[in-house]
């Protein structure tokens, strides 16, 4: 979901519409930051339970999160109506990026055609993974109820007899205090307005005095109006939403458990889809391992054949066999130090001659 939305970012800023980035990013901040402190207030009424597929049926239990948690789906889906200009806080950024780069592909960009197409498949896929959470956390065969007395739950999931003694209690989700839901209604209502309020500034009418020139589009086109847009492009981000909802709730409602059906077949599909489509492979067979090799020839061939080989580590190998030779010499025996005086003594006595000898002829 992060990856998703910073990549409109980025093929915003790469087509130059750096407004609508901006606004993307402002926007973003709003929803997400619902999102994710959302899934807190969930994770807390189900007794820090955290996998989707043992929850369920949780909206009648948990009404204010299910609100403010459908608030920043729809948000994050960019629901809006194009022409109309009412939407969710996404509808009005995430929008603006698409036809942003179908624009600068009606201009010769090859690069924004390529950003379009993917920006409306990206659309698509946000919304049917964001109904598929909402579907299967507040929807559905509350799964929680048969995990009656499990041990698996937290302490706090545990009651007192009437003896006083602690006993395992049915899990019974309930709604986060105060304390964590002011917060998430003030970040609803800006999951909610925050588009329309800020829209025409970042990237309206009043685009101009806002950024006061912090921002020089170099050859970039203009940031594009829906009005000037074939209707196919204006209307494809709401139709890929709709049909990602219409997808997730196919297979998480109408035919409950089809996605747990898909998953234990294990086929190619699902394989790909559940190891987030071998990425981390790929990045550890490109980038990891190409580093390491990289990494152990300057560090074992350079460093420490080369370098400290003819450098410190080869001196002090040379000076080792030296002293290990030289010490021989040092035997500790008397008659021996006499020995080599004497040798020392004739050898300068024999130099004395011969030097002596040269100089008289």
């Amino acid at each position: 979901s992060t990856c998703s939305q910073l990549g409109y970012m980025f093929f915003a800023a790469g087509v130059g519409a750096y407004q609508a980035s901006m606004l993307h990013l402002f926007t973003h901040a709003a929803f997400k930051g619902l999102l994710f402190l959302a899934a807190g207030s969930v994770i807390t009424a189900m007794h820090h339970e955290q996998d989707m597929r043992s929850m369920g049926g949780l909206w009648k239990k948990i009404p204010v999160t299910y609100a403010v948690m459908l608030a920043g789906t729809l948000a994050i889906t960019g629901v809006g109506i194009p022409g109309v200009d009412l939407g969710f806080a996404g509808f009005y950024s995430k929008d603006a990026i698409i036809n942003a780069a179908y624009n600068a592909s009606a201009h010769g960009n090859g690069v924004g055609s390529f950003a379009f197409v993917i920006g409306v498949i990206a659309a698509g896929l946000t919304s049917f993974y964001s109904w598929r959470l909402i579907f299967m956390t507040f929807h559905g065969t509350p799964k929680w109820a048969a995990d009656a007395g499990h041990d698996a739950h937290a302490h706090d999931d545990h009651a007192l007899d009437a003896r006083g003694h602690e006993e395992h209690g049915p899990l019974e989700p309930h709604e986060s205090p105060w304390v964590m839901l002011v917060p998430l209604l003030l970040l609803a209502l800006g999951a909610v307005v925050a588009g329309a309020i800020f829209a025409p500034s970042f990237i309206g009418e009043g685009r101009l005095e806002f950024w006061k020139g912090a921002i020089f589009n170099l050859g970039a086109p203009p940031l594009a109006e829906a009005s000037t847009l074939p209707w196919y492009v204006v209307w494809a981000p709401l139709t890929v939403t709709a049909i990602g909802f219409v997808s997730a709730w196919w297979v998480y409602i109408a035919n409950e458990g089809m996605g747990a059906r898909i998953a234990a077949r294990k086929g190619p599909v699902w394989s790909f889809l559940y190891n987030k489509w071998y990425f981390d492979e790929l990045y550890d067979a490109t980038f990891v391992r190409l580093a390491k090799l990289l990494g152990d020839m300057f560090w074992k061939g350079g460093d420490q054949k080369i370098i400290d080989g003819l450098g410190p580590d080869g001196v002090s190998a040379v000076s080792y066999v030296i002293g290990r030779r030289t010490g021989r010499f040092q035997t500790g025996y008397v008659y021996h130090y006499a020995f080599v005086m004497l040798v020392g003594v004739v050898a300068l006595l024999s130099y004395g001659l011969w030097f002596f000898s040269r100089g008289a002829h």
